[in-house]
């Protein structure tokens, strides 16, 4: 078994900071690619950023600049730092990660999703 817990959302004003993380635990061999998406009320989920394993990362064009993803291998945590929020960033984060188990399995593992507001 293996799953991923998120912490670090709430609601925040516009131009506001959060920082979302995301801890993997269970039987766990290694981590391939570990990404951050979200899903607004009435969208597609929609990828936010993700890194491998050694570090290179990618953003959605409407983050860049504002969002750093970053992650630790020997934690097998990750984490989103976001900045300048804006309104349009309003929606429940969820945290993925490519999880090579013990048993010797890929697994697509989900976090249970976490909500950022951003609002006056």
């Amino acid at each position: 078994q293996v799953q991923l817990v998120e912490s670090g959302g709430g609601l925040v004003q516009p131009g506001g900071s959060l920082r979302l993380s995301c801890a993997a635990s269970g039987s766990i061999l290694g981590i391939r690619t570990m990404g951050w998406y979200r899903q607004a009320p009435g969208k597609q989920r929609e990828l936010v950023a993700a890194i491998t394993s050694r570090g290179i990362a990618i953003y959605a064009d409407s983050v860049k600049g504002r969002f750093t993803i970053s992650r630790d291998n020997a934690n097998n945590t990750v984490s989103l730092q976001m900045n300048s929020l804006k309104p349009e960033d309003t929606a429940v984060y969820y945290c993925k990660a490519e999880i090579h188990t013990t048993n010797l399995n890929w697994l697509d593992v989900w976090g249970q999703g976490t909500l950022v507001t951003v609002s006056s």
